[in-house]
């Protein structure tokens, strides 16, 4: 039987849990999915108008890899200020860099205002934004995912990869009103930088709800100290073939969140005719279908096993790949073959699952090794 403990007032429920994991993870996509539509249809125009409309779109994605490379960086050093302020204290800070960053994104005058200085302090907000973000990893995952009954695993895994789809149709659906309902000129003049100011105010709302179960400990009567973690280095000596495992193994599933997400709205944009508002229209439906399969691999995976929905999932990457040439002449069917290729999504799609994967072997070194008295603490 699943129970909730906390030292705060009355202990929340699981629907809460489940609720703020959901949230918490929307918001993140959210916020990292605003800044992709707009490095693929706002920025290269607006930061990087001295070049061709190709290279523009190539630097412009350049700078969107600035945040992935910044958060394995920001997850390290989270550590050391979680051992000096605490969880909430480190989560907090966290979600104010990122949001005070994404929100500055949408005061940046552009290139034909500032220059060079333009797409330099882009490349830092990016930087800064991706800093935020790797350090907000906020334990609640791993406390929902340590609770679930052995039987249903897969369906609780599947509860925070929602944030992804869901983060996407939130993103999606403002970009489409505002690319609808503005004309060109003040949709590239000032309509993009709304759904930056929009992403500030969502971080809020997530802050007070991560905020309220932070010192809740949600756990199994066989399990204790679900979220201590074991010292990097033990867990590099003791682990070091499943880290790489799960450091390599979701490479293409990470190329594929991205490929149809944010490249198909730079391609069509490059190359053909079609209005980013329709294929915006597609992706939506794409990721609604999503949502659905997501929810269905949890139930199948506990009901045939995670490792026939992991080689049924592989398979149709393999066959999307195949399919990408179709963007020339038919982005709706791109677009179903897209989320028929993540109907398996729910245990290696999410491009967070490899650091869930790493904590989890943290927490696996920790039962076996850590000391009685439970001082081994991040």
């Amino acid at each position: 039987m699943t129970t909730l403990a906390s030292t705060h007032g009355n202990a929340p429920t699981i629907d809460e849990i489940i609720t703020t994991v959901i949230m918490a993870r929307v918001s993140d996509y959210f916020g990292f999915f605003v800044y992709g539509i707009a490095s693929a249809i706002v920025f290269p125009r607006l930061f990087f108008p001295m070049f061709d409309p190709v290279t523009g779109t190539l630097l412009s994605f350049a700078v969107f890899s600035l945040a992935f490379l910044a958060r394995p960086f920001a997850s390290f050093a989270s550590r050391w200020v979680q051992r000096r302020i605490g969880r909430g204290g480190k989560i907090t800070l966290a979600l104010m860099i990122f949001g005070t960053s994404t929100g500055a994104m949408g005061l940046l005058p552009g290139y034909a205002e500032i220059g060079w200085t333009a797409p330099i302090l882009l490349a830092l907000l990016r930087i800064a934004q991706g800093l935020g973000l790797g350090g907000a990893w906020d334990g609640i995952t791993l406390q929902l995912l340590n609770a679930a009954p052995k039987h249903r695993r897969g369906i609780y895994a599947t509860i925070p990869q929602l944030g992804g789809p869901i983060g996407f149709c939130v993103a999606a659906s403002l970009f489409f009103v505002l690319v609808g309902f503005l004309t060109e000129e003040e949709f590239y003049s000032f309509g993009w930088r709304f759904a930056f100011f929009a992403v500030m105010a969502v971080n809020v709302v997530s802050l007070f709800a991560r905020l309220r179960l932070l010192s809740t400990e949600l756990k199994d009567e066989t399990k204790t100290d679900l979220m201590r973690s074991s010292p990097f280095m033990e867990m590099l000596a003791n682990e070091w073939k499943p880290l790489l495992k799960a450091t390599f193994i979701p490479i293409a599933s990470y190329a594929l969140f991205h490929m149809v997400t944010i490249f198909p709205l730079a391609y069509e944009l490059l190359y053909t005719e079609t209005s980013i508002a329709y294929i915006l229209i597609l992706q939506l439906i794409g990721a609604s279908l999503g949502i659905c399969t997501m929810i269905a691999s949890g139930v199948i995976a506990d009901r045939y096993g995670r490792r026939r929905v992991l080689l049924i999932s592989t398979a149709l990457i393999a066959l999307l790949c195949l399919t990408i040439q179709t963007l020339n002449n038919s982005p709706v069917h791109q677009s179903r073959m897209d989320f028929r290729s993540r109907l398996f999504p729910s245990h290696r799609s999410d491009p967070d699952s490899s650091f869930r994967v790493v904590g989890r072997l943290a927490l696996h070194v920790q039962w076996h090794h850590c000391d009685a008295d439970g001082d081994l603490r991040v």
